[in-house]
């Protein structure tokens, strides 16, 4: 049994002390999946977090089977929550290269040994020496309770989003733990996918008999999953029960939805034509086989691709975007009454990057920054004239024009990817200030406005750190950020999976204000079909690098539910709010 008691939790930030957790009191019994919900940023993972003894606390106790620990047991509490606990954490894809199912056989090696090295026979002591065929048949036991087994033997590194969260699930199961924390377990994943794995964590309820607690901002998740639920607001549990009950009020603040204009022509603003590429694993095959893949985008439309996890959704949308080279094939966009393509180099392509904002899975801000600094380098970038600026710096210090291509795109890449290719180039952070130009810093709210307006973002956060503001501003500054410079198009891999549904239904909104007022092209990638049946003129069904269906956003979704055997889909946003009776 876990028991949380009178728990305080405070932040310090910039010397103003935030209370996160406010005297929370719960209790979950063995075999009892509780259920944790609440807007972004209300304090659900810090909690989790305090559980798994890696967040200190101020005030109250945490009880696991008897043995409490307090905010002053030290060292000593922080081991024991860690050697009792696992947990699941969100966007969380540290794994070892190498085969999947050797993931596990490092953390079984590491509960006997205290290392995750694999046993070595000529390494180990004699009575571990064999150990390594008794540990593989263990770990692909473990596989089996996530459905991973048939990827035993796939290197990690190709494995999809949700295989990778499957697998990581399988390693903290095999840590045996008392109580089994989930963290937003399938908020990337598809339906296919989020079934299984709910179906894992469901099977696991009977099996371990263990206190587990699920972190979720999907609605349907805890309506098909939990016991009960809790509700998170102002570091209060402000509601406790019954999970839809729970639900209907946490979303009776919803906005209604706003109408998508639908474009006022059907001209192609991109082409795709025969891409090809083709991910494999030496001796296991073909993993994903994109094949003379083509498609027309038209211009103002909202696109998305939506499919199962693996079905090649993420890498079409990079070869589109320029950011991986197929093997063969091209992907044209319209720039200034001109065709250019982004996958090979050329003069042009630095303007059709600038017209260009990508928004991926990583997405992130600079924490010591202010939204204007940010927004400030955006424009140095990307502003009119900024291009024939830098090629002159790019000439006088001696940078090829392609050197200069590359260092242009290196901004829209995630930050790791980012600063390994300027190390590879024997460059720093310090190019963009030597090769751009300077931007006043009142010229940020000239360009920053109607953008504010249009996401519904009040100005003064422009003067605001990413920790001063909410989740959702969060998400909303930055996509205030990707469109700072008025692209004509925007690229969007998944960035919302993190929001709950209130502030999803707000950001859906700015989004489809922002495509009506200015005309940008949008074309995303997700999992979350509510999301997509709100937000999309069109939908294309991805299944093995290939499409399957392409046409009505509806259609296409629902075609996608059908073949995903996903019954928990049942319990989403139309049955909780639209079609359900009236709040109690």
């Amino acid at each position: 049994m876990l028991k949380i008691s009178n728990l305080v939790k405070d932040y310090e930030v910039r010397s103003e002390n935030i209370r996160v957790l406010d005297h929370i009191d719960l209790t979950v019994e063995d075999g009892e999946i509780l259920g944790i919900t609440g807007r972004s940023g209300s304090g659900k993972s810090t909690l989790l977090r305090i559980i798994r003894g890696v967040e200190p606390f101020q005030e109250g106790t945490v009880e696991i089977d008897g043995e409490i620990v307090t905010p002053d047991s030290g060292i000593e509490g922080e081991k024991f929550l860690k050697s009792v606990t696992a947990i699941h954490l969100q966007r969380n894809f540290g794994l070892w290269n190498g085969p999947a199912i050797e993931n596990i056989i490092r953390k079984l090696n590491y509960l006997r040994t205290g290392h995750e090295a694999l046993p070595q026979s000529e390494l180990m002591p004699h009575s571990v020496s064999n150990d390594y065929d008794d540990l593989f048949e263990e770990a692909m036991e473990y596989l089996k309770l996530v459905g991973l087994e048939h990827k035993a033997l796939h290197s990690t590194n190709l494995l999809s989003g949700g295989e990778k969260q499957r697998l990581i699930m399988a390693r903290q199961l095999a840590a045996k733990p008392r109580v089994l924390l989930l963290d937003e377990p399938v908020t990337m994943t598809g339906p296919d996918t989020k079934q299984e794995v709910l179906d894992v964590i469901k099977n696991l309820k009977d099996k371990l008999n263990i206190p587990i607690i699920v972190v979720s901002h999907l609605p349907e998740i805890h309506a098909y999953l939990a016991d009960r639920l809790i509700f998170l607001e102002n570091g209060k549990i402000a509601a406790e029960g019954k999970p839809s009950w729970v639900l209907k009020n946490f979303l009776k603040d919803m906005k209604p939805r706003e109408e998508l204009t639908e474009p006022e022509n059907k001209e192609i603003c991109i082409k795709v034509r025969d891409i090809s590429k083709r991910y494999s694993i030496i001796r296991m095959g073909e993993v994903l086989n994109i094949k003379n893949f083509s498609l027309d985008v038209y211009k103002g439309e909202i696109l998305a691709f939506i499919g199962s996890s693996g079905a090649g959704k993420t890498t079409i949308m990079k070869l589109m975007e320029g950011l991986v080279k197929p093997k063969s094939g091209t992907v044209e966009y319209l720039c200034n009454g001109e065709w250019v393509d982004v996958i090979e180099y050329s003069k042009k392509r630095m303007e059709l990057r600038r017209i260009m904002s990508i928004m991926n899975q990583e997405f992130s801000m600079s924490v010591n920054s202010t939204v204007r600094d940010q927004i400030r380098f955006r424009l140095s970038i990307k502003k009119k004239g900024a291009i024939e600026y830098a090629r002159n710096k790019a000439t006088e210090m001696g940078l090829s024009d392609e050197t200069l291509d590359t260092v242009y795109r290196l901004p829209d890449m995630p930050e790791e990817e980012k600063t390994t290719a300027l190390q590879e180039l024997n460059l720093n952070d310090s190019i963009y200030s030597e090769l751009f130009p300077v931007v006043p810093v009142t010229d940020v709210d000239t360009y920053a406005k109607p953008v504010f307006e249009a996401l519904d973002l009040p100005m003064e956060v422009l003067d605001k750190t990413p920790y001063q503001i909410s989740g959702g501003e969060h998400v909303r500054a930055f996509i205030a950020l990707s469109l700072s410079t008025s692209p004509e198009y925007l690229m969007l891999d998944e960035p919302f999976g993190d929001l709950d549904p209130v502030t999803l239904r707000d950001v859906t909104n700015s989004l489809k204000r922002i495509n009506e007022r200015f005309g940008t092209t949008i074309v995303l990638v997700s999992h979350h079909m509510d999301f997509v049946r709100e937000v999309a003129h069109r939908a294309i069904l991805i299944e093995n690098g290939a499409i399957l269906m392409d046409g009505n956003t509806d259609e296409v979704c629902q075609e996608l539910t059908n073949r995903s055997n996903a019954p928990y889909l049942e319990h989403g946003l139309e049955y909780l709010v639209e079609g359900s009776p009236g709040i109690d």
